[in-house]
């Protein structure tokens, strides 16, 4: 599958500028934020035990595979056949909180500090989607995945797949600096607002299945 087509100007900062612009934004970020990483670490294994740390398997720049982090949010609580209990039951008050402030993500600045993930890109999903993706889907992997991106400040978990897909790519078309920035800015209101975090009555989206053309 071949690259969309970039302007000069914008493949000029995702070669040369981007990944620098990663590495000293999301160092700087882990020293500022080390207390509360700490705080939020230690809140976590008081209140929902070990591991602290959430990690799962997701793929990123041209489908690489790579471990993202995240402050662990659910109980590990079973049924009486050994079974992990639905996501709803085992979201705790507390991982509610972590998620609606999305201080959960926060560990996922040391991906970036690794080069895994970007600041700013197509969210990280499922590797179980990849073969699910379409031609124009599969593009959102052209680029690092990023803590957010074009599809979390419009609409997040309010809007369809194939929506949030659509911001991906388009992302991928347009990347810049001045688009990075607006994000940035964009996601801090969103945050405190708290907008988009559930889609009705789920805790999180419903899997993708695939889009039918």
């Amino acid at each position: 599958m071949e690259r969309i087509m970039e302007t000069p100007k914008s493949g000029i900062y995702r070669r040369f500028f981007k990944r620098p612009m990663d590495f000293f934004l999301s160092l700087t970020a882990l020293i500022i934020l080390s207390p509360v990483l700490v705080i939020i670490g230690l809140l976590v294994r008081i209140k929902l035990g070990s591991p602290v740390i959430f990690k799962q398997e997701r793929p990123g720049l041209n489908e690489k595979i790579f471990t993202m982090y995240k402050f662990r949010t659910m109980t590990e609580e079973k049924d009486e056949n050994g079974k992990l209990l639905p996501n709803k039951k085992r979201l705790t008050k507390f991982g509610k909180l972590l998620r609606a402030t999305s201080l959960d993500e926060l560990p996922e600045l040391f991906n970036v500090l690794k080069g895994d993930m970007s600041l700013i890109g197509p969210r990280p999903l499922l590797t179980e989607y990849l073969p699910l993706y379409n031609e124009h889907q599969k593009h959102r992997h052209d680029v690092r995945p990023g803590i957010s991106g074009l599809a979390q400040i419009n609409g997040r978990n309010a809007i369809t797949w194939e929506e949030k897909f659509d911001y991906d790519v388009e992302y991928v078309k347009n990347i810049s600096l001045k688009l990075d920035c607006t994000i940035i800015f964009q996601t801090f209101l969103k945050v405190i607002k708290r907008e988009g975090i559930n889609s009705s009555e789920f805790v999180t989206m419903k899997k993708f299945k695939g889009t039918e053309n």
